[in-house]
């Protein structure tokens, strides 16, 4: 099949929507390249030449489903894959999660896109190893979970190749393992504490109060935004300082915020609690035994001071009547003089940029100062950001004289967290297409050894069918040689007619009489040269004749009642003396002797005529049929 096209990208989104409505499997969430790569694979065994054609496999045929599925899901696992990464969980991020919690609280973990199982019981064994067979059957519970049920059901048989096992070290092989027919089948009584499951990780619900989840190169089959809403699961999912252990194509660089790593290496993350924060405002007394400073006579130096402050602020009464606005402010919202003493509801200001009424409102209610963030003002071609001060004036008697609202211009802070934030992105991003690349080549990684376990099999097949094909051929040349026994036999027999058909050509060529053999249909099946000299009839021309139809000078009317007698009767035998004409158109009178022609059962299958021209010399009395 062809490689896509970006016109087709339609078409290929329309199976994954058709797959979801269909089955409810949802793989819009995968990586695009390689689930193409995938279903491309699959089309081409179904000889599907369009994704539109395959659509109409899928619903005629269910089977197709679960040859899709299994193309899709790559299930390639095994005991303690990447040894390296296990023997730091089972020498160090175990026994730590086993300190942190008492000899008798129940352990909960989670092997999460588990395939056939052989992880969950890698970490049955890991655990009953940590702290024994006895109280991992008390204590422990490990919910193993995938979205392909053909390999769940594989895992429930808990039944392995001796292949599959392979990498078992030979004395764990023997504690957790019995050897059952060519299988080897997990210990019954461990068994019970692994739970098998469907969980669609995109979809449904995780698994709560987990303290180690494991889900190794599962995440790399995702696109970045379904990996963030599974991982954000994954964390609701873990206790409080629980683990997570992944496989070495996750990284989580992206996903500091919700995990931490605790050997980054080795991909095991421990799950970041909430926390939140706060601000603490702080007012230092005056020095004790210090004069306080006499400011009576200011009120001028405080106006303008006021009115000087490069921060936008007006200040309305309890009456909610304007009272102060600065030069800051007039410059900025069009306030002048004439407004002080007006409602601060008939001003534009108390409406734009931001609605001040509600926050006004607040202020005084509860006597206490509230900020708004983010306001956004538009001056023509220009926008201005304010972070708005609304606070409540009291006396010292606590009696409220008026709110106090003052707009921060934060224009330059809000450039510079969009330019931060717009750096965290790309960084993120560069972060994110690292660890896509290197999903990637785990997935092609992956890909390509599920290829080579394929073309193994493969191998096994065609070295299987080479085999029969020598059998066969064996078979074939013993065939061929009793063949080459019967064509020299049939090439002897061939010589031995030839030479009977020599011998029997000598005869009739040497006889001077004219022979003429027919068959029970009256057509001439030997013609001599006697007859030819007789008649002038080429054997050529005769043989294949029916008799009566020859143009020759003989009276066949006269001849034709010996002939049928002659067929009729094996024992039949007769001599006729005709008048005829000869080859030279000369009168000449024949002498014919009409016998039939008998087979070696005694019945009659032709008959033969034996004809010679009788001199004139020698000429007798013409006889009649059947004697003299």
């Amino acid at each position: 099949m062809t490689e896509p096209q970006p016109e087709d990208d339609g078409e290929f989104e329309s199976v994954l929507v058709y797959l979801k409505e269909s089955r409810g499997f949802d793989f819009t969430g995968y990586k695009r390249s390689s689930l193409r790569r995938r279903v491309q694979r699959r089309m081409t065994q179904a000889g599907a030449g369009s994704y539109a054609e395959y659509i109409d496999q899928l619903q005629v045929n269910a089977d197709e489903f679960v040859a899709l599925f299994n193309t899709i899901l790559i299930n390639v696992t095994g005991f303690f894959r990447d040894p390296e990464a296990w023997e730091y969980l089972r020498g160090h991020a175990i026994p730590a999660l086993l300190a942190e919690r008492s000899p008798t609280e129940p352990i909960r973990v989670w092997s999460a896109g588990c395939a056939a199982g052989q992880e969950a019981y890698s970490l049955a064994i890991a655990f009953a190893d940590a702290i024994g067979v006895d109280a991992f059957r008390q204590r422990v519970k490990i919910y193993a979970t995938d979205v392909d049920e053909e390999a769940l059901t594989q895992a429930r048989l808990a039944a392995y190749t001796p292949a599959e096992v392979e990498g078992l070290p030979e004395d764990k092989l023997e504690q957790y393992f019995e050897l059952q027919g060519s299988r080897y089948s997990f210990r019954k009584d461990l068994r019970r504490s692994v739970i098998f499951g469907r969980n669609d990780l995109v979809q449904d619900a995780p698994i709560s109060r987990i303290d180690l989840l494991v889900c190794r190169n599962t995440l790399m089959y995702f696109n970045a935004e379904t990996q963030t809403k599974i991982l954000e699961r994954f964390h609701f999912a873990l206790a409080p300082r629980g683990l997570m252990f992944l496989g070495k194509a996750e990284m989580l660089l992206s996903h500091s915020r919700i995990f931490e790593p605790l050997d980054l290496k080795r991909r095991v993350f421990r799950k970041v609690a909430g926390s939140s924060a706060g601000y603490s405002h702080f007012a230092s007394p005056a020095p004790p035994g210090r004069k306080p400073i006499d400011v009576s006579g200011l009120e001028e130096l405080r106006e303008h001071a006021f009115s000087a402050s490069p921060v936008a602020q007006l200040v309305v009464t309890a009456d909610e009547v304007v009272a102060l606005i600065n030069r800051q402010a007039e410059l900025s919202f069009g306030l002048n003089d004439r407004d002080i003493g007006r409602k601060l509801w008939n001003l534009d200001v108390s409406y734009r940029p931001v609605g001040l009424r509600p926050y006004v409102e607040q202020a005084r209610l509860e006597r206490r100062s509230l900020r708004v963030k983010d306001v956004e003002w538009r001056r023509g071609s220009d926008t201005v950001w304010y972070e708005v001060h609304v606070n409540p004036l009291v006396g010292r008697d606590k009696s409220l004289l008026g709110v106090s609202v003052v707009f921060h211009d934060v224009s330059w802070a809000h450039l510079l967290l969009l330019e931060l934030e717009h750096t965290n992105r790309r960084l993120e991003s560069a972060y994110e297409e690292l660890q896509s690349t290197n999903e990637e080549l785990e997935t092609t990684n992956e890909e390509l050894q599920s290829t080579v376990e394929e073309l193994e099999t493969t191998n096994e097949e065609l070295q299987s069918t080479n085999e029969e094909l020598e059998t066969m051929n064996e078979e074939l040349q013993s065939t061929n040689d009793e063949l080459q026994t019967i064509n020299d036999a049939l090439r002897d027999r061939s010589i031995e007619l030839d030479e009977l058909n020599d011998f029997l050509e000598s005869v009739l060529t040497s006889i001077q009489a004219g022979i003429v053999v027919i068959d029970t249909e009256m057509r001439i099946k030997a013609w001599n040269r006697g007859a030819e000299d007789l008649w002038g009839v080429r054997r050529e021309e005769a043989e294949g004749t029916h008799l009566l139809n020859l143009d020759i000078g003989l009276p066949l009317t006269e001849l034709r009642p010996a002939v049928r007698d002659a067929l009729a009767d094996a024992g039949f035998q007769a001599e006729l003396t005709l008048k005829a004409i000869n080859r030279r158109g000369r009168p000449a009178v024949v002498r014919l002797l009409c016998s039939a022609l008998r087979s070696a059962g005694g019945q009659s299958h032709g008959a033969l005529l034996l004809m010679e021209e009788i001199p004139a010399a020698v000429q007798p009395v013409s006889r009649g049929l059947g004697g003299e």
